[in-house]
Protein backbone atom coordinates (compact mmCIF):
# COMPACT_ATOMS: atom_id res chain seq x y z
CA UNK A 1 0.00 0.00 0.00
CA UNK A 2 3.05 2.66 1.15
CA UNK A 3 4.53 2.01 -2.26
CA UNK A 4 1.54 2.63 -4.23
CA UNK A 5 0.59 5.57 -2.72
CA UNK A 6 4.14 7.31 -2.62
CA UNK A 7 3.88 6.11 -6.75
CA UNK A 8 0.61 8.64 -6.43
CA UNK A 9 1.96 10.86 -4.80
CA UNK A 10 5.24 11.05 -7.50
CA UNK A 11 2.35 11.24 -10.32
CA UNK A 12 0.87 14.01 -8.93
CA UNK A 13 4.39 15.90 -8.46
CA UNK A 14 4.68 15.33 -12.28
CA UNK A 15 1.09 16.43 -12.93
CA UNK A 16 1.46 19.44 -10.72
CA UNK A 17 5.21 20.66 -12.94
CA UNK A 18 3.00 19.73 -15.92
CA UNK A 19 0.33 21.78 -15.21
CA UNK A 20 2.55 24.61 -14.15
CA UNK A 21 4.70 23.95 -17.27
CA UNK A 22 0.89 24.58 -19.36
CA UNK A 23 -0.10 28.11 -18.03
CA UNK A 24 3.50 29.49 -17.97
CA UNK A 25 2.95 28.40 -21.85
CA UNK A 26 -0.18 30.55 -22.08
CA UNK A 27 -2.30 26.90 -22.39
CA UNK A 28 -4.69 27.29 -19.77
CA UNK A 29 -7.63 25.35 -21.27
CA UNK A 30 -4.91 22.32 -20.95
CA UNK A 31 -3.87 23.17 -17.59
CA UNK A 32 -7.48 23.47 -16.27
CA UNK A 33 -8.43 19.39 -17.65
CA UNK A 34 -5.45 18.41 -16.22
CA UNK A 35 -6.05 20.33 -12.47
CA UNK A 36 -9.30 17.92 -12.68
CA UNK A 37 -6.61 14.41 -13.01
CA UNK A 38 -5.06 16.00 -9.94
CA UNK A 39 -8.07 16.84 -8.00
CA UNK A 40 -9.34 13.02 -8.45
CA UNK A 41 -5.82 11.89 -7.36
CA UNK A 42 -5.60 14.42 -4.25
CA UNK A 43 -9.54 12.78 -3.17
CA UNK A 44 -7.60 9.67 -3.61
CA UNK A 45 -4.95 9.63 -1.44
CA UNK A 46 -7.34 11.64 0.72
CA UNK A 47 -9.47 8.77 1.05
CA UNK A 48 -12.36 11.70 0.43
CA UNK A 49 -15.62 10.12 -0.16
CA UNK A 50 -18.47 10.99 -2.15
CA UNK A 51 -20.25 12.22 0.69
CA UNK A 52 -17.67 14.69 1.99
CA UNK A 53 -17.54 15.52 -1.33
CA UNK A 54 -20.79 16.26 -1.85
CA UNK A 55 -20.88 18.11 1.54
CA UNK A 56 -18.25 20.59 0.62
CA UNK A 57 -19.41 21.14 -3.10
CA UNK A 58 -23.29 21.65 -0.95
CA UNK A 59 -21.11 24.39 1.40
CA UNK A 60 -19.55 26.08 -1.35
CA UNK A 61 -22.52 27.13 -3.39
CA UNK A 62 -24.29 28.33 0.22
CA UNK A 63 -21.42 30.20 0.64
CA UNK A 64 -21.32 31.69 -2.75
CA UNK A 65 -25.20 32.43 -2.92
CA UNK A 66 -24.92 34.44 0.92
CA UNK A 67 -22.10 36.41 -0.90
CA UNK A 68 -23.79 36.85 -4.49
CA UNK A 69 -27.66 37.92 -2.50
CA UNK A 70 -26.35 41.65 -1.90
CA UNK A 71 -24.75 41.92 -5.30
CA UNK A 72 -28.23 40.14 -7.10
CA UNK A 73 -30.07 42.50 -5.16
CA UNK A 74 -28.49 46.15 -6.68
CA UNK A 75 -28.85 44.65 -10.11
CA UNK A 76 -31.12 45.62 -12.55
CA UNK A 77 -33.51 43.26 -13.50
CA UNK A 78 -32.59 40.76 -16.58
CA UNK A 79 -35.13 40.71 -19.21
CA UNK A 80 -37.80 37.77 -19.65
CA UNK A 81 -36.19 34.55 -21.49
CA UNK A 82 -32.65 34.67 -20.32
CA UNK A 83 -31.31 32.45 -17.34
CA UNK A 84 -28.21 32.05 -15.15
CA UNK A 85 -27.10 28.48 -15.74
CA UNK A 86 -25.40 27.12 -12.10
CA UNK A 87 -23.54 24.00 -12.63
CA UNK A 88 -23.91 21.25 -9.63
CA UNK A 89 -21.83 18.01 -9.04
CA UNK A 90 -23.80 15.17 -9.63
CA UNK A 91 -22.09 11.43 -8.43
Amino acid sequence: MANSEERLHAVLATLEKCQEALVVGGDRDTAQLLSVAILELRIKLNQIDDSELKALCDAILRDTEIAEEPRLQKEAPRPRGRSSVTLKLVK
